[in-house]
């Protein structure tokens, strides 16, 4: 399975081709979804391109792309959008439209209280175990380990050189992932090495401007689009 990042926390500076508004959101997604994705993830923004965990904001994009796409779509719920764990928290229980799932990074402060939320309101969670971190070890002691949709185990390690050792440490890290799906993604320079990697171990990946601007060659992606059918390419030539 591919999932595509839409955008992240890029912006215009970074490329032309990252998607911000909703509806650029919804035909980035509706074309990436024709070129092999079967998942979305998306960071909903501020009209000043801040990532937002605000109801208007979150109902916004998520309906603009399930008019475009009939795939599941999740949101993330980072720290740097909420710095405050209970606010966070506040934020998901405030929803008025729910995404189908939406990340939780395990490391963060407040993860198991927003994890919580989530579930409560029966949205999936993907447990975000960062390399470099003891998101691994949280998340392996948690009561709610079980419940979670996925690990996105996130190579944080953007070196194309050793991103795939730190990958490998990351899936030691986690063992059988509490048995769960791990989809395994890295970031930069390392995406594409990371993303080679979880082809050649059958698990699901992602890809997307949120992890990288460039395609393997090194060109500079021009869409969302390129960049899932270069992976989809990846896949069928393994």
């Amino acid at each position: 399975m591919i999932q595509v990042c839409l955008n992240g926390r890029r912006g215009p500076g970074e490329s032309a081709a990252v998607p911000l508004s909703p509806d650029a959101l919804a035909g980035s997604a509706a074309r990436a979804v024709a070129a092999g994705a079967a998942d979305v993830h998306v960071h909903p923004r501020t009209p000043c391109g801040d990532d937002t965990l605000s109801p208007r904001a979150v109902a916004a994009v998520l309906t603009a792309l399930r008019d475009a796409v009939a795939v599941p779509v999740g949101v993330t719920t980072g720290a740097w959008a909420e710095p405050d764990p209970a606010r966070r928290a506040e934020r998901v229980r405030s929803w008025t439209v729910l995404p189908d799932h939406a990340s939780v990074n395990w490391h963060e402060p407040g993860a198991e209280e927003v994890a919580a939320a989530l579930l409560e309101r029966g949205v999936g969670v993907e447990a975000g175990v960062w390399s470099g971190t003891d998101g691994a070890r949280r998340f392996l002691a948690s009561p709610l380990a079980s419940r979670v949709t996925r690990v996105l185990a996130e190579v944080t390690d953007p070196g194309p050189s050793t991103a795939e050792a730190t990958a490998r440490t990351l899936l030691a890290q986690l063992g059988d992932a509490g048995g769960v799906p791990v989809l395994l993604h890295g970031e930069d320079g390392g995406a594409w090495p990371v993303a080679r990697l979880a082809v050649r171990l059958g698990l699901d990946t992602r890809i997307g401007l949120e992890d990288t601007l460039y395609l393997p060659d090194g060109r500079p992606a021009r869409s969302n689009a390129q960049l899932v059918a270069a992976l989809s390419g990846l896949g069928s030539s393994s």
